[in-house]
């Protein structure tokens, strides 16, 4: 461990939730759900007013609207979190070199790497509140949760103890005074199933687990994690901050613009993109011997499905057939709003000829629907040629209601059209770089 508090987590608050607040200001200060539109959708993300009724990521959304009928439930847009995503990654950069993004929302920083005067603990308080500031300012309003502490694992503890809009700085030589009290659940990797474990053997505080020698957790638990969860209750974690990560997985994936139901046009789509994975790993000299697929259904419900060669292939033939036969286990007759095709367990090298010297597919030619008029999901940006931005506030039986505001503009008028009415469209955003 360091001896500096010189790590920096940082959590961007509800994200999802919070964009979609900003971006429509009738929304802000109400409960909003990202997530569990459909019938079998399940929640992405609840704001903070929607927790209060104990709404939170992975609900179901019929559970999410019993819990809160009053809720606004948008389906999301992947291309505004990115966005600001982006917008927050390089202020984290524009204060450190080290930067590891864990996810659109959240990541570490090296304090240690920053032109900082020093590492004492004003001074990091001070970095990490001007950086709070800072991503405020760039995102429009967003609020992030910060922890600062001499590990990786203190840092993320840390930035969940004064949510939201909050910080906590860990002083050196107090981390287990900090750690101590609390569930053996605050831990990475103690999930139901290792926690009630702990619990049946009498465990159920950091401070319980600190007590127990590290045999003891290894024959209850197995090596590795018995081994883990002994560091982690002595506060003993001295991994490093990691700017650039080696590539673990090589990956394709897709979003279309209507839910795509033809099977045989899923197949192609997932032949294509099985193809430019093999392509890719063959530039970068990879091989792998898991082959996943990932599907997004038309009610935001994402499934994923893997099956693991006996040796490393970069053949994207052999990748495509079996992409397609994992489809095959699948039901995507509600539609599917994302294909992808990933090969992980990575290699530098590869079984020649697996399946043989004919395992090249047939070209397949792979037309797209073209996108129906009546697509208007929740909470989707749309344009109106004479009354301008706004979003879909709902629709169905041929009709579409809009409301006209922007992030920059007060709450805005509500009007209803024809589902079909050419002067609506849904808003196409910039292709990414």
């Amino acid at each position: 461990m360091r001896s500096t508090a010189s790590i920096l987590h940082l959590d961007l608050d509800a994200f999802f939730a919070a964009v979609e607040q900003r971006d429509k200001p009738s929304l802000r200060g109400k409960p909003v759900i990202v997530g569990g539109t459909g019938g079998r959708g399940v929640v992405s993300t609840a704001s903070y007013e929607a927790r209060k009724y104990g709404v939170g990521s992975a609900m179901s959304g019929r559970e999410a609207r019993a819990r809160c009928p009053h809720a606004a439930f948008l389906s999301g847009r992947f291309h505004a979190y990115r966005a600001t995503s982006k917008l927050v990654m390089q202020a984290l950069r524009d204060l450190s070199p080290l930067v590891e993004p864990l996810s659109l929302d959240e990541a570490f920083v090296d304090l240690a790497a920053a032109d900082l005067p020093d590492l004492e603990v004003d001074t990091v308080t001070a970095a990490g509140a001007e950086l709070r500031r800072r991503v405020q300012e760039v995102t429009g309003g967003l609020t992030a949760t910060v922890g600062i502490a001499s590990s990786k694992f203190l840092a993320k503890v840390a930035s969940e103890l004064d949510k939201p809009d909050g910080m906590t700085v860990v002083p050196p030589g107090t981390e287990l005074d900090l750690l101590r009290p609390m569930k053996v659940k605050v831990i990475p990797g103690v999930g139901p199933a290792t926690a009630e474990r702990l619990r049946r053997a009498g465990i159920h505080t950091v401070a319980e687990l600190e007590a127990v020698t590290e045999d003891e957790l290894v024959r209850l638990l197995g090596q590795a994690q018995g081994h883990g969860l002994w560091q982690l209750a002595r506060a003993q974690d001295s991994r490093p901050v990691v700017a650039e990560r080696e590539a673990k997985s090589i990956s394709v994936e897709g979003t279309y613009d209507s839910d795509l139901t033809d099977r045989r046009l899923m197949e192609g789509l997932l032949t294509r993109q099985a193809r430019e994975v093999g392509t890719r790993m063959r530039k970068n000299g990879h091989s792998g011997r898991t082959i996943t697929i990932k599907v997004r259904l038309h009610d935001f419900t994402t499934l994923s499905r893997s099956s693991t060669l006996t040796s490393p292939t970069d053949d994207g033939a052999t990748i495509a057939r079996i992409a397609r036969s994992l489809l095959a286990d699948l039901d995507t007759t509600g539609g599917v709003r994302l294909l992808g095709v990933g090969v992980s367990g990575l290699a530098d090298w590869v079984q020649e000829d697996l399946f043989g010297a004919d395992a090249e597919d047939e070209e397949v030619e792979v037309v797209l629907p073209e996108p129906p008029r009546r697509t208007w999901p929740p909470g989707a940006d749309v344009v109106h040629d004479e009354l301008g931005a706004g979003w879909v506030w709902g629709s169905g039986a041929g009709v579409v209601t809009v409301r006209f505001e922007t992030a920059d503009t007060p709450p805005g008028p509500v009007r209803s059209f024809r589902a079909d009415d050419p002067a609506l469209r849904r808003f196409e955003p910039p292709p990414e770089d």
